[in-house]
């Protein structure tokens, strides 16, 4: 009994300990910051968005680009509004094109396809709370890749010979959808969902929430 009681006190104690560090995520102000879109978003005024400390501190790896990669994912989310995206699902993977008819957040979306293409090539995970992710890390080398960027954004498209990684893409690519349709909303869902599983417990997740509306016709990236 006293082993029992240990372990489910140390349980509640991590579980508590990443509600923490993901509450203070959700509420983390911003500073100077020195990303590519400093001064975008939603309330932003003369100031700048900053580096996300809190959310890089949920990313199940880090490493020295973390912080600036988190930083162009919050700038997108946050001009949510102003991308365009489409999903196109091939038997053997998927086609998307993310775009935008503002400069800034069209040269963010160019930054932010070859900074996780790069990160894909070199087996350098960023992820927070995708079930898909640590699928597609894992089975890099099985995925080919042809990336396109055009004046407005990027053009990707991933395959493979491996059912399971085709499957890995393609929710993927419902997950981004997602994330671009709900903005910050999306990233609270899915920050929210690693809670309730528990420490280290992604599993079977597929991403920041149930819902998939527009995942088919509407990243990876």
């Amino acid at each position: 009994m006293k082993r029992a009681l240990k372990l489910s006190v140390g349980s509640i104690a991590a579980a508590l300990a990443l509600g923490l560090t993901a509450a203070t995520a959700l509420g983390q102000p911003f500073g100077a910051g020195h990303g590519p879109m400093r001064g975008m978003g939603q309330g932003v005024g003369a100031a700048s968005h900053g580096r996300m400390a809190g959310p890089t501190a949920m990313l199940t790896k880090q490493d020295a680009g973390s912080a600036e990669d988190m930083n162009l994912v919050h700038d997108l989310l946050a001009n949510n509004t102003k991308i365009k995206r489409t999903v196109t699902m091939l038997p053997d993977g998927i086609r998307t094109v993310t775009e935008s008819d503002d400069p800034q957040v069209a040269q963010a979306i160019k930054a932010h396809v070859a900074s996780m293409s790069q990160r894909l090539q070199d087996g350098r995970e960023f992820n927070i709370f995708s079930g898909t992710l640590p699928v597609l890390f894992e089975n890099r080398e099985k995925i080919a890749a042809k990336v396109e960027t055009t004046e407005k954004g990027a053009v990707v498209t991933r395959t493979s010979t491996d059912a399971k990684v085709v499957a890995a893409l393609q929710g993927h690519a419902g997950e981004v959808t997602e994330l671009v349709r709900d903005g910050m909303a999306a990233m609270r869902r899915g920050m929210m969902s690693r809670i309730a599983m528990g420490p280290g417990g992604m599993g079977s997740s597929m991403g920041p929430g149930s819902d998939r509306r527009g995942a088919t016709p509407d990243h990876t990236h």
